[in-house]
């Protein structure tokens, strides 16, 4: 496991997340997300980047699969968690792990793959200007995929009215791509079962964009 050091954070979002990660020992399955491992599930294995890895369920998985993975978010008790984790699945070797703040810094290099899973804040994110960051991180022939969610989880109780959930269309747009050096490879809603906290199963609707930077 390498790791890259610490670059310069807001204090308040780190603590946000590093208390939210604290109340529980796990809060996400440690699964691969389900969109994220249909889509690369028939590619080769090559170099990828998790912005927001969270606790490792996605780094892990592709480690596992031969993927060489930069896994990024700005909790330290979420890194702390996906070191772990990675040495107890043997596969420390091939990800690096990296602290940042991606309202204030970038992790450098280009990938075959740069994975935004669930990139909605409950703080300020300046979320367009970090998605167009991942679109110049592709590599030449690699591919972006943007995974948000498309509405709230059917067990809600409360209704949000001024959330706003950006459709497929509106996601792409945003990411600001030339035509003449992307293609998009798929632009939609996928849909899943899901457990609330309380145990309800219900369905949950995740917008996707995959697009693939052209190798000229």
């Amino acid at each position: 496991m390498t790791e890259h050091g610490a670059h310069p954070v807001d204090e308040d979002t780190a603590r946000f997340w590093d208390e939210l990660y604290q109340q529980r020992d796990r809060v996400w399955s440690g699964r691969a997300n389900a969109v994220l491992a249909e889509v690369v599930d028939p590619l080769p294995p090559g170099t990828a980047l998790d912005l927001g890895c969270g606790e490792g369920g996605d780094a892990i998985w592709l480690a596992g699969r031969g993927w060489r993975v930069t896994a990024v978010d700005v909790s330290t008790t979420a890194l702390s968690r996906l070191t772990a984790e990675a040495t107890r699945a043997g596969v420390e070797s091939r990800i690096t792990v990296a602290m940042h703040d991606l309202t204030r810094t970038f992790p450098e290099g280009r990938y075959d793959l740069v994975s935004a899973q669930f990139l909605q804040s409950p703080l300020e994110l300046p979320r367009e200007a970090v998605l167009r960051a991942a679109a110049r991180a592709v590599a030449p022939g690699g591919r972006l995929l943007v995974v948000e969610h498309g509405a709230p989880p059917s067990w809600a109780r409360e209704s949000h009215p001024h959330a706003h959930f950006a459709s497929p269309e509106e996601i792409l747009a945003a990411l600001d791509l030339h035509p003449d050096d992307w293609h998009t490879e798929r632009l939609g809603a996928a849909h899943r079962t899901g457990t609330g906290p309380d145990g309800e199963t219900g369905t949950l609707v995740d917008h996707v964009v995959l697009t693939r930077r052209l190798p000229h």
